[in-house]
């Protein structure tokens, strides 16, 4: 097939690129390059598949930008493309959230009515602080601004769904991770500063409980959907590995031989204590389970952080 990537330069949208090219299809790729995080990290993770002649890449602003190029003979769009982070959803920089993840998200779906799919990467973060495991069909509660808009644009996908506009389904990720992570999130500048000896700032107790889910598990099972899903399916995609961030910490001090040094600082606004995935309706609908255990799944990210240590340097 012949599928929209947005988002395509960042840590799960490389990721997936490269598997869909591998398995024969062809890609367009799109990505705003937005100073959330330095460009050459994203400059970095494109550098495998710009050569592919199967690839097609658009430097462009979803908000803004001419669509009808990037969708022609597109059968498929899976929408990763966001403005992401709690901490910075809160004050004068709500409007960029509100613009990256909902206005161009009905944009988007306004210029994908042709498509045979169409795929929405939500977040966790719409549940808030709801009982545990957290269920599609339970209540939805963001504590943060940025959950407010990841719900937002879910809504409106569901909503082109049942009106027969768009056939869009939208997944609620759970703490992704992996080689390429994100450089805000947490395990990235963790390993970085365990492998290089500097103090690593860690927000609450942590105590706090994630339902880790690693990118590989993340890329399967969007690919799963790209074969077998359909409009107006909401689904958790949750890794199964529930634990503290604290044991989180201490596996990465195993596997790396160092230990961390941590400054331990007041939770931040907006930081969920604990979410975990109930993952019995994806099971159900696309038949994915994760294979890749924490310690495997850390084991690769220390690898590859280790690897590109002066590209992630602050």
């Amino acid at each position: 097939m012949r599928v929209l990537i947005t988002g395509t330069a960042g840590f799960i949208g490389s990721t997936l690129a490269e598997r869909m090219l591998s398995a024969g299809h062809d890609v367009v790729g799109c990505d705003a390059f937005t100073p959330y995080y330095p460009r050459a990290i994203k400059e970095s993770n494109l550098a495998g598949i710009l050569p592919d002649a199967r690839f097609k890449f658009h430097e462009a602003d979803l908000r803004t930008a001419d669509l009808a190029p990037m969708l022609e003979g597109v059968e498929a769009v899976v929408h990763l493309a966001g403005r992401p982070g709690v901490r910075d959803s809160f004050g004068p920089e709500f409007g960029s959230y509100a613009e990256h993840n909902i206005l161009a998200t009905h944009r988007l779906l306004e210029a994908s009515r042709k498509v045979r799919l169409f795929i929405f990467a939500s977040s966790s973060s719409v549940y808030g602080s709801v009982p545990t495991p957290m269920r599609e069909d339970g209540p939805a509660r963001p504590v943060a601004p940025y959950g407010v808009t990841k719900l937002a644009a879910e809504q409106l996908c569901l909503q082109y769904a049942a009106q027969g506009l768009v056939p869009a389904m939208a997944f609620r990720f759970f703490t992704v991770y992996g080689p390429r992570q994100r450089p805000d999130m947490a395990f990235t500048p963790l390993i970085r500063d365990v492998l290089e000896g500097n103090e690593f700032t860690l927000f609450g107790t942590g105590d706090q409980q994630r339902d880790f889910t690693y990118v590989s598990d993340v890329v399967d099972t969007i690919v799963a959907a790209l074969a077998r899903g359909r409009g107006g399916l909401l689904l958790n995609l949750g890794g199964g590995h529930k634990v503290t961030l604290n044991r989180a910490i201490e596996t990465i001090e195993r596997l790396a031989g160092k230990k961390a040094k941590l400054v331990r600082k007041p939770a931040a606004a907006g930081d969920m204590f604990v979410n975990e995935a109930d993952a019995t309706k994806l099971r159900a609908e696309l038949g994915t389970v994760p294979k890749v255990s924490l310690e495997d799944g850390l084991g690769s990210q220390i690898e590859w952080v280790r690897a590109n240590i002066r590209l992630l340097r602050r």
